[in-house]
């Protein structure tokens, strides 16, 4: 009998609940990406991820996956990295050659220093615009009064933008900062949606994640 915390356990216990999820809103199984996010997990920790099948993962911290991916990837060429925190302007160019995607699109310096980066590495990641959804000052993303100036921003920049990103209050009940982003993004004309966490993943893949960013509930408790 398999080790219910076991990584390859945790792995397919968190996809049923996902497909599960989805399916409860109609959604096909397989209809939401889920982001491992492995942030301050060390190599041998994600290599059992990859041997269960896991292809997305998520790092919040340029020099980290600097550190540790290029020996991960070129042991598994098709796993895909996602840039899940915050992005400083004076490493576009370094998280553009590295990441598939980048979830933390907020201010104009940013998309400016993407588009330059994205030029000259003939290299264009997907993007999320990253919304704060609950108008924290503690916060990163861009304010809902500034959404559409930035997206056309973006837009002119010819930046890959495929969606929006939030985080929720963390002391209040999610769903309706979920129902908001959907809202904004189908405004927008944005398919994607990067919300939920560990704790909110049902109910974002409830309201139309197309992206949930899960670590906890795979690597256990960070020190």
């Amino acid at each position: 009998m398999a080790d219910p915390q076991s990584p390859d356990a945790r792995l397919a216990a968190l996809r049923d609940r996902l497909d599960h999820a989805a399916g409860l809103a109609g959604r096909a199984p397989g209809a939401v990406t889920l982001i491992a996010v492995s942030k301050t997990i060390a190599p041998e920790a994600i290599t059992p991820l990859i041997a269960a099948g896991q292809r997305v993962f998520g790092e919040n911290r340029v020099q980290e996956a600097q550190a540790k991916w290029p020996a991960l990837r070129e042991a598994t060429p098709d796993c895909r990295l996602h840039l899940v925190g915050q992005l400083q302007s004076n490493k576009a160019d370094e998280a553009v050659r590295l990441f598939d995607a980048i979830h933390a699109v907020d201010r104009p310096s940013l998309v400016a220093a993407l588009a330059r980066a994205m030029d000259k590495a003939g290299r264009r990641p997907d993007c999320f615009v990253q919304v704060n959804i609950g108008e924290e000052p503690q916060k990163g993303g861009v304010a809902l009064a500034d959404l559409p100036a930035l997206l056309a921003e973006a837009r002119a920049a010819a930046l890959p933008v495929i969606g929006l990103m939030a985080v929720p209050p963390a002391d209040r009940e999610p769903a309706p900062y979920f129902a908001l982003l959907a809202k904004l993004a189908r405004d927008h004309g944005l398919a994607g949606l990067s919300m939920g966490m560990s704790g909110d993943f049902e109910t974002a893949a409830l309201l139309g994640a197309t992206h949930v960013r899960i670590g906890t509930a795979l690597f256990g408790a960070r020190g």
